[in-house]
């Protein structure tokens, strides 16, 4: 099958990926829609242009446009218009979201503007549990940083990254506050610093965080470093 994904550089599209080639698709290109504002219904907001760097570690075809609307319907029409466009040189059969599925709005929104295409939409890994998931990430080698929340019990954990060790506590206080602990339903969002899919890794040398409100808030990477794999190894 040949698929386009979905990618804001977070766990879950970056997981699609993963999911995606061990299937033995053919990953035709990867898609990423950067807001110019935090209100969209579709897209995460926080580091998403840093998914130009994640493709080139991934060695993919990537394309990163941006969004200032704030509606389902019109934020789906930019994926169908760039899709559109491609199946004239690089079709597929499919467009792939990450997640398990919780991620209703944005499934649907896309689903129906890619329908008329005869476009198959769905995600990645639906149905599974998604601590499980996240688990069978983290023991892999994912390095996965909280880049925004919304949430009660979320805001300790902006700019931190989710490790085997504290993964525990984060479990825990998501059934404290309730809050996914996947994240779906826009609970919070992240970005893969590391995973065995890279070439290379990043390194969040310098970020500020923003916060909107008592639960809400962003962070704003200043300074983000490609390292070679190699060199980490040798430095720890």
């Amino acid at each position: 099958m040949k698929v386009a994904i979905m990618f804001s550089g977070g766990k879950d599209s970056t997981f699609a990926i993963d999911k995606a080639i061990k299937k033995g698709w053919d990953v035709r290109y990867l898609i990423s829609i950067k807001p110019t504002r935090t209100d969209c219904y579709l897209f995460h907001y926080a580091t998403v242009e840093h998914t130009k760097e994640l493709a080139k570690m991934l060695k993919m075809p990537h394309i990163l446009e941006s969004c200032s609307v704030a509606d389902a319907e019109k934020e789906a029409q930019i994926v169908r218009n760039i899709v559109e466009k491609k199946q004239k040189s690089n079709p597929v059969n499919a467009v792939v979201l990450g997640g398990t599925g919780l991620q209703e709005t944005q499934l649907r929104s896309i689903q129906n503007a890619l329908r008329p295409l005869g476009i198959e939409v769905f995600a990645s890994h639906a149905g599974e549990e998604h601590d499980l998931v996240i688990d069978e990430m983290l023991n892999s080698g994912y390095e996965i940083m909280i880049t925004q929340v919304a949430s009660d019990g979320l805001m300790p954990w902006l700019g931190k990254t989710i490790t085997k060790e504290n993964f525990t506590e984060l479990r825990k206080d998501s059934v404290k506050y309730k809050f996914h602990i996947g994240f779906e339903g826009g609970y919070a969002d992240t970005l893969v610093l590391d995973c065995p899919l890279f070439s290379k890794k990043l390194k969040a040398e310098s970020f500020d965080k923003i916060i909107e409100d008592k639960y809400s808030g962003h962070i704003v990477i200043n300074k983000l470093t490609v390292l070679d794999k190699k060199e980490k190894i040798r430095a720890q």
